[in-house]
Order: structure tokens, then sequence, then C-alpha cells
């Protein structure tokens, strides 16, 4: 299943760090920025979190809830939230339900092994819960920076 632009994203819920259920159904009204990253505490991820983290005021400001997704467990999350000071939830999709929700499981190559791993994504959901805008095999540089564009541009309409 792919999702459409200007499609209704079809509702979820999954654990999130502090201890929350995140239900995306409960975020209508605000714009939601979904970002998939391969795993925790990895140095890519690492950046990325810290680029939305540093322009979360500019996000809020926007009307725009920030959301991490991974497959590390929920302890992994937790800590990967604490060390780097991030400031919006992180969700544990253990079950890979969410992923498979927004296609970002792909066959991926490390070290010449092939093996299914989250493809680097971003998903901007407009206040009613449709599907704004998609970004997939993100490159980390900058992307926070168009992510926020977007998300302005889409609120200002």
């Amino acid at each position: 299943m792919s999702l459409e632009l200007g499609q209704p994203v079809p509702d979820f819920s999954a654990s999130a760090t502090g201890d929350t259920t995140i239900t995306l159904s409960e975020l209508r009204g605000q714009q939601v920025v979904i970002f998939f990253y391969p795993k925790a505490s990895t140095p890519g991820c690492t950046t990325e979190g810290g680029d939305f983290r540093d322009r979360k005021a500019a996000f809020d400001a926007a009307n725009t809830v920030v959301i991490g997704i991974s497959r590390d467990g929920l302890r992994a999350q937790e800590n990967f939230k604490a060390k780097q000071d991030f400031n919006f939830a992180l969700i544990s999709d253990k079950d890979e339900a969410v992923c498979q929700l927004f296609d970002v499981i792909k066959l991926k190559k490390m070290y010449g092994k092939e093996h299914l791993g989250v493809e680097r994504s971003t998903f901007l959901i407009d206040k009613d819960g449709k599907l704004a805008k998609a970004w997939r095999g993100v490159k980390v540089p900058g992307h926070a920076e168009e992510v926020l564009a977007a998300a302005q541009a889409l609120h200002a309409e």
C-alpha cells in the first residue's frame, strides 16, 4: 500500500517515549511531521534528530508537531531522546506496523549483504490528516530546513 498526496493518512496508535501512546487522529488540527530513521544513536540519525530539535520553536510557530520513528525498542528510544535532548516524541515501531503503513521498509545493502531496513523518509500531514508532502531516500544535510519550509508554507495557506 502506498500513501498518495492529498489522501487521508490512515489512523494509527503507537508506543512512544515518555510512557505515552501517540494516536494520529488525536493530533488533528495540527500539522504533523513524521520522520523515519534507520537506527537510534547512529551518526546520521543523531544529526537528523538534532536538526529537527534545533528547529522546534519554528515548527511550533507553524502549528506543526514533530515525531521520530524507528524500529528500535522503547528503551533505546528513551536513551536516544535523553542523550540528544530531543524535544519531540520518538515512537518505537518494533512490529513495523507504522513503517508498513508508510511503506518505508526497503531492501538495503550494507557491506555487500542485503537486508530489510528503514529507508530514511519524512512525511508532512496537514491539519486535516491528509498527506501534504513526502520525502523518500532522504539525505540528512539540509533536510530539516526543507521540511520546515514546507510546514511553514502549508501553515500559511
